[in-house]
């Protein structure tokens, strides 16, 4: 008996094993946190897959998001002042700055004249790869597509007309030249114009019979603007990539065959 209780004490008192003994570096991760947040952010895309296919109208942005490049940079290269206005697209697109401030102060730098800009559209738009093949899929299905722009309607229309989307349907702003050809301003009273210019838009269009479910896509930040009214906003990183839209966009995908297939 003695013995037995000798025994019994002495397996009381072994040591409970350690799982990392032996592994000094062993770093200890509670993964409940990341599960939660991934979790959060799938069910956010589901909802807006569910909202995607009951759309009546797909509003686009253009620069680097139907098209690969962004247009009034490449005007800023044939005015000869393509770095000085490319660091303002890039603090227009990011947020933080009122898009009129923006679009007012690149416009003074370059002074772009009518045939400059006519230069400039004679350029073949490099259109996004995919996206002939989503509005074409949109079409079918009887969903309006807008191409809606902080962009110019001069250049704009070129990418419609290869998308076959009526020019009835751009949302873009209007340069205006003196009777010599030279730059004096632009419209002002145009909604893209504005700062908060999509939502605008996105407004207006809501008050159209059959555009009950409006849906924006765009790379940047003036883009998420437009929800709401938009009732969905998908965020766009096939050409660029801003860390802003990626985490506030209810889908972020970053090419349109996702979008195309999910239809």
């Amino acid at each position: 008996l003695k013995r037995c209780c000798e025994v019994v004490s002495a397996h009381r008192a072994r040591p409970t094993p350690n799982p990392t003994a032996g592994y000094s570096n062993t770093i200890l991760v509670n993964l409940s946190p990341i599960r939660t947040a991934r979790t959060a952010a799938e069910t956010m895309a589901d909802a807006a897959r569910d909202v995607w296919k009951r759309c009546t109208a797909v509003c686009f942005d253009v620069d680097s998001t139907v098209c690969q490049d962004e247009a009034i940079d490449r005007l800023a290269e044939h005015c000869g002042s393509g770095a000085e206005v490319k660091a303002w697209t890039a603090k227009a697109m990011g947020g933080g700055i009122g898009y009129r401030e923006s679009l007012t102060a690149r416009l003074e730098i370059m002074k772009p004249s009518l045939a400059t800009v006519q230069k400039c559209v004679s350029d073949p738009p490099q259109l996004t790869p995919g996206i002939k093949e989503l509005v074409a899929a949109l079409h079918a299905k009887g969903v309006e597509v807008y191409l809606v722009t902080g962009g110019f309607h001069r250049i704009v229309v070129p990418v419609a007309q290869l998308l076959d989307i009526s020019t009835d349907n751009i949302f873009a702003n209007k340069l205006q030249f003196n009777e010599a050809g030279d730059y004096t301003g632009f419209d002002e009273a145009a909604f893209t114009s504005q700062t908060l210019g999509k939502q605008r838009v996105v407004e207006e269009l809501k008050t159209r019979p059959g555009h009950e479910v409006v849906a924006m896509i765009g790379d940047g930040a003036t883009d998420m603007e437009a929800k709401p009214p938009a009732d969905v906003f998908i965020g766009f990183g096939g050409n660029a990539v801003r860390d802003k839209v990626k985490a506030g966009a209810d889908w972020f995908v970053l090419d349109f065959e996702e979008l195309r297939s999910a239809l």
